[in-house]
């Protein structure tokens, strides 16, 4: 059977009149940004009288706090004042839901890098200069460093949760076969093109505007007006675009919003706070690290019979949101395979560093990769093909097989595994150039190859279920022309291109007569984050409901003209079209509007079918799964521990896509980022609790010469079998796990350089898998 052409060149989309969904539309901004005219909020002109602030941030892991000493700091010309817990004039600590992160530093520091206060002064350069010159009173208290050392102390930020299925001990002492082990994984920095800001600009009768480059204006406005101690409705949040988030701007965007209207209130004055590079890296979060022990049983197939799990994040000195990412971490330990006997124990850490928070996946990478690094060491014991192992464990695809449950309680409905899985494997010739590798190995002393096939099943909703619902405004104006609003945030994955192309098929005009404006709290309120791989879910619904109602009202008003259904009127390539004439849109609108008919309405949407209890961790938490697999295939240099990744094969499953060259570009960017998580990008805190890796010098991205010459991304061919809008599927986060199919390619790969008898035994490769972890797992270092 010929596959089906699903390339990207197969999808460029020309001008031609036709649907806009499902066609490859460039990003609503692409060439703007391409020529430097778009706007961050850097680039936004300045209001008169506008001050400029740095954070003052302390020396010291975790300390007590006696005083600050600002003198030399306020003697500087320019420097207009400094900004301290005692300047704030409503709730001293963050409306994060824990509760428990105080806006500025009071009676202890708990972090190096933690905000003691601000410096605000009349440039940019002179704040930060000044705030170099404070000095902080400080009598260092112990600190908890590492997840061993939390444990021990049972240091966490919230209690442990504990989920079980079966007899998971029962079911390990009857198995043929049982495995012990353990695996740490680092942690990530966002590393955004555009830094942490916020400009706050005090308005008349305590009213307040706030530019924030944030994932969330709905919590900026009410963190802000919780600071102030005003009303949500005082303050207005806008956010025309991001210069990248992946998570970091979800909740962490807010503390610089907090501060810089904290500093305004107190000056009477406009003030923005940019964090530079070293800044943004020290003090915010990164992606959660985490450590895990296993024992698990399984029979002669490497078919799982029993396993116990212990997760254990790195949170940070605060809950910030470890809670709903250690919880996404336990719903994805399954990915893709049935586990019938299981006893998983997710522990959240408290620690004396930055407070770790979202990051592309939420979780869900930290639980996918322990359980494909278990059954590749599974297949290890057995001197089985780890690909057959994995097919044998994965889920049935239907309840007849008694093996569509997970732990958590939710029938897996959509399972295409068993099918993407070996035609992937067909595709990527996976059988040959396994043989092909292997006698590669056996001649080749030093330098040794790897190849993995590894799928990904990731849940896509809000876990937290009141999220998951989402407003729009779409207003058609007499020329025609339609402009929509909604509560989602642009930061640079195409959202406001796919949301447009939705309305745009919704009322039958093209595409470039549709504009999105600026995320704005004013116009959708109480909108959800732009997370979970849920934006275009949840927001191009809502857009879609609401043109359709705009549709509705002009369809009614044609009937009536031309004496005829509703139904019977037709949107389509700017015409409208009834039984008796067909019209051109911008004609219909202009007599609509004369006749005094509506042409503007909201949308709201909430995802069906979804239920969840937080307390025992069970139910549906998820709409649906997205699925995929990757192929990779890598080298490592025996020697020196170095290793590059030559060729990665892609089948992923967005549904029907609603954009295939951004949903390809997403699933590039998402899986070269998640091998940079598994690679070289790798967080190192020294002993007294400092970020050694804490610029472009010292913490490693990938660049463009990383990225394998051979990267083949297709699309699966199916719709989503859920009612989503357009047949479609979220595409943000799921790439992201196909990564780990570079790590365990190199697992293979270090076990290939092995000698034979230590074949059967797990390779010890800690994530992120830098040349001197490589030389580690090949026994050539020592810790």
């Amino acid at each position: 059977m010929n596959a089906p052409d699903t390339s990207l060149a197969a999808h460029l989309a020309s001008d031609a009149p036709g649907p806009a969904v499902g066609r490859s539309h460039i990003h609503e901004s692409a060439r703007a940004q391409v020529a430097g005219r778009v706007h961050y909020i850097d680039d936004l002109p300045e209001v008169r009288g506008t001050l400029y602030a740095a954070p003052i941030c302390s020396p010291v892991a975790h300390g007590t706090l006696h005083g600050v000493d600002a003198s030399a700091a306020l003697a500087l010309p320019g420097v207009r004042t400094v900004v301290l817990a005692s300047d704030v004039p409503g709730d001293p600590i963050l409306a994060a839901f824990a509760h428990d992160e105080p806006i500025f530093a009071r009676d202890t520091v708990q972090f190096r890098g933690q905000v003691v206060g601000l410096v605000v002064a009349d440039s940019v350069m002179l704040a930060r200069r000044a705030a170099r010159l404070v000095r902080l009173d400080i009598t260092p208290l112990p600190a908890v460093l590492t997840v061993e050392q939390a444990l021990a102390a049972q240091s966490f930020v919230l209690p442990p949760v504990h989920v079980r299925r079966g007899n998971a001990q029962a079911a390990l002492q009857a198995a043929p076969h049982r495995l012990d082990g353990t695996l740490e994984v680092g942690g990530q920095e966002h590393f955004y093109l555009e830094g942490q800001i916020a400009y706050a600009l005090p308005l008349e009768q305590r009213q307040w505007h706030i530019y924030s480059s944030t994932q969330h204006p709905g919590e900026v406005q009410h963190w802000v007006a919780h600071a102030l101690g005003i009303d949500n409705h005082a303050v207005r949040v806008e956010c025309r675009r991001m210069g990248g988030g992946f998570g970091g701007k979800e909740t962490q965007a807010g503390h610089l919003a907090v501060w810089a209207a904290v500093a305004a209130h107190k000056t009477g004055h406009p003030v923005k706070l940019r964090l530079d590079r070293d800044e943004d890296f020290v003090i915010t979060g990164k992606r959660h690290p985490f450590a895990y022990r296993y024992t698990v049983g399984f029979d002669d197939r490497g078919r799982i019979l029993g396993l116990q799990l212990q997760m254990a994040a790195n949170c940070g000195f605060s809950a910030d949101l470890s809670g709903p990412v250690a919880d996404r971490a336990v719903f994805h330990a399954d990915n893709a395979y049935f586990l019938s006997d299981v006893e998983i124990s997710s522990y959240r850490c408290k620690t004396n560093t930055q407070s770790h928070t979202a990051f592309r996946g939420f979780g869900g990478p930290q639980g996918v990769i322990v359980i494909e690094a278990i059954l590749g060491d599974i297949a290890r014991r057995l001197g089985l093909d780890a690909q057959d192992v994995r097919l044998h464990n994965l889920y049935g695809t239907d309840a007849a097989s008694g093996r569509n449950v997970t732990h958590y309680q939710m029938q897996v409905e959509d399972n295409i595994l068993h099918e993407l899985m070996p035609t992937l494997e067909q595709r990527a010739d996976y059988r040959a150039r396994q043989q092909a590798i292997a006698a590669w190995n056996a001649r080749q002393p030093v330098l040794k190859r790897g190849l993995a096939i590894t799928p990904v099943k990731f849940g896509i909703s809000f876990t937290a279920t009141l999220f998951n619902q989402a407003g729009a405004l779409v207003h058609v104006y007499t020329d025609g022309s339609v402009q929509v609003n909604h509560g989602g945030t642009e930061m640079g994955q195409g959202l406001h291109t796919k949301v447009a192309q939705i309305v745009a098929d919704e009322l039958g005009v093209p595409l470039h007569r549709v504009l999105v404006t600026a995320s704005d709290t004013s116009k959708v309120p109480n909108a959800s984050a732009t997370a979970a791989s849920s934006g275009t879910d949840l927001n191009g619904r809502a857009a879609q409901f609401a043109a359709r109602n705009v549709r509705d009202n002009l369809a009614s008003f044609v009937c009536g003209l031309d004496g005829c259904g509703a139904g019977a009127i037709r949107f389509q390539d700017g015409q409208v079209i009834s039984p008796k004439k067909v019209r051109a849109w911008g004609d219909v609108v202009k007599e609509a509007y004369a006749n005094r008919i509506q042409l503007w309405s909201d949308g709201f949407y909430r995802t069906p079918k979804i239920h969840y209890d937080k307390t025992t961790l069970t139910g549906r938490p998820f709409y649906y799964f997205a699925y995929g697999a990757a192929c990779s295939e890598v080298v490592i240099d025996t020697l020196t521990g170095e290793s590059r990744v030559v060729r990665v094969d892609i089948l992923h499953d967005v549904g029907h896509s609603i954009n295939p060259a951004l949903d390809i570009g997403q699933i590039e960017g998402g899986f070269v980022q998640g091998m940079g998580w598994l690679t070289t990008e790798q967080l190192v805190w020294t002993d007294d609790g400092r970020l050694a890796t804490h610029a472009p010098s010292t913490y490693k991205i990938p660049a463009t010469g990383d990225v394998p010459e051979h990267l083949r991304v297709e699309l699966w061919h199916e719709a989503n079998r859920e009612d989503n809008v357009g047949g479609s599927k979220a595409v943000g986060e799921p790439p992201f796990m196909l990564a780990i199919s570079v790590y365990e390619a190199l697992r293979n790969a270090v076990a290939a350089a092995r000698p034979t008898e230590q074949a059967a035994q797990p390779v010890a490769l800690v994530a992120p898998a830098t040349a001197e972890n490589v030389l580690r797992a090949l026994g050539k270092v020592q810790d």
